[in-house]
């Protein structure tokens, strides 16, 4: 095992060391094109949150704003009012590392001041001050590319070459992330499936996720129950896109992806298990 395997910092560790791992999701929204309004209830929340430490996920992502396709954004306080209590319950029940899934810097500040130790950011740091933030705390950064705003991203996304274009944007983050003292280490990079992108985009990337990876920066991808699975299974519901996403949850985790943000841990826990094994 090689140091390289394993990521720590004042907050958290990540361990790398058998292959790619699972970011559980936990949406505390009304209205996520998944699971909205599952997990709006404080305790539900804690509860699956537990849930998916326990069946093996090494990150658990708390979202209080949806960004599906059509969505409206969310106010400050009710996105505090939403993701703090389950944050501060979640701490002090599990030891697995919390994540803030957040585009606004007052939300990040207030999840990592109750006790979150990573920010998923689908801006890629775009205000200085969220990157200010994570330089400051030292935390580790996740930064997601997509094309337009939630509300129009899936008008027509268009692009000359999907791959170089998104590739050049997220490294041209992650150094600016680099410039505000941001360790190099700490940077993860994320295609951002399905935000601004067609089922052809999103399967040319993931066709070519080995170039995210060789680009030196760790890598999150996030393809659960994604629309592209239904289009290509004909699976309209997205819970019965497990199938699916297994498939590309294998491929990412084969590609050398280190962190694939998932709906169904066990199941895809029991895939990553696998798909390591092999890679």
């Amino acid at each position: 095992m090689s140091k390289t395997d394993i990521l720590t910092w004042p907050g958290g560790r990540l361990d790398f060391s058998a292959g790619c791992v699972a970011m559980g999701v936990l949406n505390v929204t009304p209205d996520s094109f998944s699971d909205g309004g599952e997990f709006l209830d404080a305790d539900k929340a804690v509860a699956h949150g537990v849930g998916m430490a326990r069946a093996g996920a090494a990150i658990i992502d708390v979202g209080a704003e949806s960004s599906r396709p059509g969505s409206e954004p969310v106010s400050t306080d009710e996105q505090k009012k939403r993701a703090i209590p389950v944050i501060e319950r979640l701490v002090g029940k599990i030891d697995t590392p919390i994540s803030i899934d957040t585009t606004d810097a007052a939300v990040a500040k207030a999840a990592l001041d109750a006790g979150a130790a990573m920010i998923n950011d689908i801006g890629a740091l775009a205000g200085d001050d969220m990157a200010e933030l994570a330089a400051e705390r030292k935390v580790p950064v996740v930064l997601m590319h997509k094309q337009g705003e939630p509300a129009t991203m899936q008008v027509e996304p268009q692009y000359d070459d999907v791959v170089a274009e998104v590739l050049d944007f997220l490294t041209g983050r992650a150094k600016r992330a680099q410039g505000f003292g941001i360790k190099k280490e700490l940077i993860f990079i994320d295609p951002g499936i399905g935000f601004g992108k067609t089922t052809g985009h999103n399967l040319e990337l993931l066709r070519n996720l080995d170039k995210f990876v060789a680009g030196g920066y760790r890598v999150l991808v996030g393809v659960s129950r994604k629309r592209f699975i239904g289009e290509l299974t004909g699976k309209t519901k997205p819970a019965e896109r497990i199938f699916g996403t297994a498939a590309s949850v294998a491929l990412a985790a084969g590609a050398g992806v280190s962190i694939v943000r998932v709906h169904d841990v066990p199941q895809m826990i029991d895939v990553l298990n696998v798909a390591n094994s092999i890679s």
